[in-house]
C-alpha cells in the first residue's frame, strides 16, 4: 500500500500508534476522529498490508546490563548474491546483532551490537564475526553515548510534503 493510497485518517493512525504502540482502539479512533469499529478495521488493514509490522517494548538496554553498544562496519571478499545472502543470514542468527544493514560505498554491512560489557563484544567479535567465511575486513566504533534515538519515520515530513504535492 504506497502512501500515496492511505488517506490523511490512515497516516494519523499510524503516526499515533508509532508514538503509543498501546493504547486502546477507542483511544486512538479519538484521537483521529473516527469511531472505535471503523478504527479497528482500518488498523487491521494496515497490519494486513505489512505497513504495520509488529509492536514492541522500548527497552532500556543499559538498564538491563547491555552496556556496551558498538557498531561494525563489515567488508566482505564477495559480493555475489549467494554471498550476501549467507552473511545476512548469520548476522540473523546473532543475538548481539540487533541490526543488520547493506550498504553502498566502501562497506558492505553495517551491524549495531549490543552486549552486556566489552569482553563480551570481543568474544563475539574474534570467535564470530572475524571467522565468517567471506568476511574480509572489520572496523568498529564504540558508542559512547546516544543524543537521539527515534525509531520509524518523519509522518510531519510526509504531511508536508504530500499537501504540497496536492
Amino acid at each position: 500500500m504506497a502512501t500515496t493510497r492511505l488517506d490523511p485518517i490512515d497516516r494519523k493512525i499510524l503516526s499515533e500508534l508509532q508514538a503509543d504502540g498501546r493504547m486502546t482502539n477507542v483511544e486512538l479512533a479519538k484521537r483521529v476522529g473516527i469511531s472505535a469499529p471503523p478504527c479497528l478495521r482500518r488498523v487491521r488493514t494496515l497490519e494486513e498490508s505489512g505497513l504495520i509490522g509488529g509492536y514492541h517494548a522500548d527497552v532500556n538496554a543499559r538498564e538491563l546490563g547491555f552496556e556496551v553498544q558498538v557498531f561494525a562496519m563489515v567488508g566482505l571478499d564477495s559480493q555475489a548474491e549467494t554471498e550476501l545472502s549467507a552473511f545476512e543470514a548469520r548476522c540473523r542468527g546473532w543475538p548481539l546483532v540487533r541490526e543488520c544493514h547493506m550498504l553502498n560505498g566502501e562497506v558492505d554491512f553495517i551491524l549495531k551490537c549490543v552486549a552486556p560489557d566489552l569482553s563480551s563484544f570481543q568474544s563475539f567479535l574474534t570467535g564470530e564475526l572475524l571467522t565468517t567465511p567471506n568476511v574480509a575486513s572489520v572496523k568498529t566504533s564504540l558508542v559512547i553515548r546516544c543524543a537521539k534515538d527515534e525509531p520509524g519515520v518523519p509522518f510531519d515530513v510526509l504531511e508536508e510534503r504530500l499537501s504540497r504535492s496536492a
